[in-house]
């Protein structure tokens, strides 16, 4: 029996992302489909679409106009594109509920963390579920002490985390090395170090991709 290739995958996203949730689930999605053939390891690596964003949030709708100049329009209307990508890939958007975006930075700590305790899909998963289906502030950190614990994680060690600095210093390493090679949007897909699939791409597109690059290697 031929043995699995096995490729690295350099995850870069953002929890407040909605075509991160989309391209995860697509990523997914296609890796299911190889199994047999490819053996992945996921490794989520940070990105803040608004690092400078207040403690408290700001109004989701409010935030797209003033960011990218989008009337209300053309904000429902991707949404409502957004909505139905995630749908066909079994993942809920609820935009009805996702009023407000938030100050992501802590998030990316703790993912950081569960990533050295084995746990980074699964709390990376509940946070995208959490913001995007159940517009819960992903930057609260009694929210994300429940969601740490969801993920089985310590709780009491989440809490901890969250209370001082720890791991910020990874994180922004990590940010910087991603942007200092060229990364300025996500979700990016960087496999085995060196081949980059920009976007949230449709599963077949990941399949497609990840077969060639593990038949080149």
């Amino acid at each position: 029996m031929t043995k699995p290739a096995s490729v690295r995958i350099d995850f870069v996203s953002d929890v407040s992302c909605p075509w991160c949730a989309i391209g995860l689930a697509s990523l997914q999605q296609a890796l299911a489909k190889l199994d047999g053939e490819i053996s992945a390891e996921i490794h989520f690596q940070p990105f803040e679409l608004n690092p400078q964003m207040a403690a408290e949030g700001e109004d989701a709708v409010e935030h797209l106009v003033h960011k990218y100049g989008s009337s209300a329009t053309q904000i429902a209307a991707n949404q409502e594109m957004i909505r139905e990508r995630g749908a066909a890939l079994g993942f809920t958007f609820d935009m009805e509920r996702r009023k407000r975006v938030y100050n992501t930075f802590d998030a990316h700590r703790l993912l950081h963390w569960a990533g050295l305790e084995g746990r980074q899909l699964v709390l990376k998963q509940i946070l995208l579920c959490a913001y995007f289906t159940d517009g819960e502030d992903v930057g609260a950190h009694d929210t994300l002490v429940r969601l740490a614990v969801e993920a089985g994680l310590d709780g009491e060690r989440a809490r901890q985390i969250l209370a001082g600095d720890e791991f910020a210093d990874e994180v922004r390493a990590q940010e910087q090395f991603f942007t200092s090679r060229g990364i300025r949007s996500v979700p990016a897909t960087i496999v085995n170090g060196q081949h980059l699939i920009s976007g949230g791409q449709p599963p077949e597109t990941f399949e497609q991709a990840l077969r060639q690059i593990a038949a080149g290697a």
